[in-house]
């Protein structure tokens, strides 16, 4: 016998309304009114301003919806097969029987994340324009520089803190930007603009604090990535935390661990540059002292070599040469030997006679005297005994 047939047991009566709504309150009473779900989208798509998504753990699947209301305060919108982290509620739908995750919140996985950086990584270097020999040099005094940030935020106050007792010289033009969710198109804008260079920048900081990875998906985009690699200008990345990763960090020229390290990178410490002063100074003091010694000796040295070498001294000591050479020829001058008694003998052509061997008898010979000469003639040859 059935249990129609059975009037004594008592049972429920529900109709197909009823029996939903019994469900429906049943789980609206026992179920969490939000939870974290974790899974990966089998499916997504727009439908008349929603967003309607298949969600699988491999193992089971179940649909969620983001209303067209929520979708405005996304931050990310899953395609197939991503891995996502949702913030939801169970939806009933009464007159179906059917139950689906009502989206307050999605967010990409770690492994959707680190799956979008290697795709774009890996795109971007077959490429070329991931590469150490690209990197333009920041400069080492920069006049001007642009900060791209979330204003307000405590990463553009430290940054703000940190230029100033660095080197306030540096003009800083703060450009707002978003830092996290679907905002692609709009930070590429930005940087299109930014590459007319009406500012005349020096260089250029893109900066956001930190969060968690899955926060920095947007610096993985490929469409900013290439923005960064072909600015005219540097650019410096402080994206995140030390050990944070992001694809625009690789095409940068330079990639800082924070950004305030990214301040600290650009600009020079006056501190720093004050020592390097005071230390050139010194030694462009003490170069100047020796450099001025050194000519003042050389100086010294020329003023006693042009003494010792000056015309009126150089004329003394010749006309003193001179008087000796005088005295010693006048010493030395045949007038002086005739004056004490010799005599100079010659034969009449006048070649000097200074052996008897060189006459004959009968040759006449010249005698020159002090005061005269004479014409004498050979008697006889005597030959000294020797």
């Amino acid at each position: 016998m059935t249990d129609l047939q059975n009037p004594k047991q008592s049972l429920t009566t529900f109709s197909v309304k009823e029996l939903n709504e019994s469900i429906g309150l049943l789980l609206s009473r026992g179920f969490a009114p939000k939870f974290i779900l974790k899974a990966t989208v089998s499916k997504s798509q727009i439908r008349k301003g929603h967003l309607w998504l298949t969600l699988t753990d491999g193992k089971a699947s179940v649909d969620g919806v983001a209303w067209s209301s929520t979708i405005k305060s996304l931050k990310f919108l899953p395609k197939q097969d991503d891995g996502v982290v949702i913030i939801g509620k169970l939806n009933f739908w009464e007159s179906q029987a059917r139950v689906s995750v009502q989206v307050f919140d999605i967010r990409p996985s770690i492994s959707t994340v680190l799956k979008k950086f290697e795709i774009v990584k890996s795109k971007l270097f077959k490429e070329g324009l991931i590469d150490d020999s690209l990197h333009k040099k920041l400069p080492k005094y920069p006049h001007s520089i642009g900060i791209l940030t979330s204003v307000p935020s405590s990463a553009l106050a430290d940054m703000l803190r940190t230029s100033k007792e660095r080197w306030p010289l540096t003009k800083l033009h703060i450009i707002p930007i978003p830092v996290q969710g679907n905002y692609e198109k709009q930070l590429k804008s930005t940087l299109s603009k930014l590459k007319i260079n009406k500012f005349e920048l020096d260089a250029l900081v893109i900066a956001r604090g930190g969060g968690s990875r899955e926060d920095l998906m947007l610096f993985d985009s490929e469409m900013i990535a290439r923005e960064i690699a072909t600015f005219p200008i540097p650019v410096v990345t402080g994206i995140g935390h030390e050990d944070d990763l992001t694809v625009s960090d690789l095409v940068a020229d330079h990639r800082s661990a924070t950004p305030t390290a990214a301040i600290v990178d650009l600009l020079p410490s006056r501190e720093i540059e004050r020592n390097n002063y005071w230390q050139i100074k010194k030694i462009l003091k003490d170069y100047l002292k020796s450099f001025f010694q050194n000519q003042k000796k050389f100086l010294i040295t020329k003023k006693s070599f042009f003494h010792s070498h000056s015309p009126r001294i150089l004329l003394n000591n010749k006309r003193t040469k001179i008087n000796y050479m005088y005295k010693l020829l006048n010493a030395l001058s045949p007038e002086k030997l005739l004056k004490r008694g010799f005599a100079l003998i010659t034969d009449e052509s006048g070649n000097s006679i200074y052996s008897v061997k060189n006459v004959k008898e009968k040759d006449k010979l010249l005698v020159q005297f002090c005061d005269g000469k004479i014409t004498a003639e050979v008697d006889s040859l005597n030959y000294d005994e020797i």
